[in-house]
């Protein structure tokens, strides 16, 4: 049985310059959305990917005071594009996050979607994930915003690593790969027509390693359940399944408390954790060290469903 990773002996080789980097590339992109976008949101999910950039956000706009938090505003909105089915620890981040801040904070309720209709669910259990893009899509229109800013990386999954950094959406909010347009030498072309929209990626060239390394550096503060902590769950197709008021065990399936923590965060639904005793993010960053999955392809069961899932949901208008 091989060793565990002692992270601390580590530490000395692991080269932060390359976090610089990509820092200010990101908040390079962050200022080009400002300056060539009118009415842009940045759709936060209570995720690490949102959380970082979302402190990238603040570094491009807001003054550091010497406590070392940022006072000012944001020039956009942050948005949540809220499902029903999110993970309570992460509706509480969420909503102490805004509790706090004096940005505009915009929450897209699926259940609206539900009621006006737009949206159809087949059953009550069934997995909201694949709908939240009607719930963007109606929140862009209602609030004419014509950017998103997300936190998609290429290294995630393959249909994110096909799209560019600044990814136009057509008048239905479609993303056509065959009509993406070119990214030399920085230079993005962010013409819009109307009803068209971009979403901008800042972080898209950072991987899982990067984004943690750059939590632990910042000491950026996440959601609980990111890290060890005990829950119910059952092995359900390679995956433990967390157990919940929409995710009840199946009748021939053995219910078992043990130690997980999440890679990613979404609908309860297919959302799944691994098993973990890290408990700080210097612990996830000597697991990440050593993974061979990509988060999504370790904890999320909507990506299993076919290799093509994640651009048939990004044609539709996914995030």
């Amino acid at each position: 049985m091989n060793a565990p990773l002692n992270l601390e002996r580590l530490r000395p080789q692991i080269d932060h310059r390359h976090l610089d980097a990509l820092e200010e590339e990101a908040i390079y992109i962050l200022r080009e959305v400002a300056g060539s976008f009118e009415r842009t949101a940045l759709l936060f999910s209570g995720g690490k990917d949102s959380c970082v950039v979302l402190r990238l956000a603040e570094k491009a706009f807001k003054r550091r005071q010497t406590d070392g938090t940022y006072a000012g505003r944001l020039p956009f909105s942050l948005m949540h594009v809220d499902t029903g089915h999110n993970f309570p620890e992460v509706i509480a981040f969420r909503d102490a996050l805004a509790a706090g801040s004096p940005d505009t904070f915009i929450i897209a309720h699926l259940e609206d979607s539900i009621r006006r209709g737009s949206v159809r669910l087949g059953h009550a259990l069934e997995s909201r994930n694949a709908h939240q893009s009607v719930a963007l899509l109606e929140a862009i229109e209602e609030y004419r915003f014509d950017c998103l800013i997300g936190g998609a990386r290429r290294d995630e999954e393959k249909a994110r690593a096909k799209e560019r950094i600044f990814s136009h959406r057509d008048q239905f909010g479609q993303w056509l790969p065959k009509e993406q347009r070119p990214e030399l030498w920085s230079l993005f072309n962010t013409r819009v027509r109307p009803g068209e929209h971009f979403r901008a990626f800042p972080i898209s060239n950072w991987t899982e390693l990067d984004v943690w390394l750059y939590i632990a550096r910042e000491a950026i503060a996440l959601p609980d359940l990111y890290y060890s902590h005990a829950r119910q769950v059952v092995r359900r197709k390679g995956l433990l399944v967390p157990l919940g008021p929409v995710t009840p065990p199946q009748a021939d399936e053995s219910v078992e408390t043990i130690r997980v923590r999440f890679r990613t965060v979404g609908d309860m639904t297919c959302t799944c954790p691994v098993q973990s005793e890290a408990a700080s993010a210097v612990d996830v960053i000597a697991e990440t060290l050593t993974a061979t999955l990509s988060e999504r392809g370790a904890t999320r069961m909507d990506d299993r469903t076919s290799d093509s899932s994640m651009e048939r949901r990004k044609k539709e208008g996914y995030f």
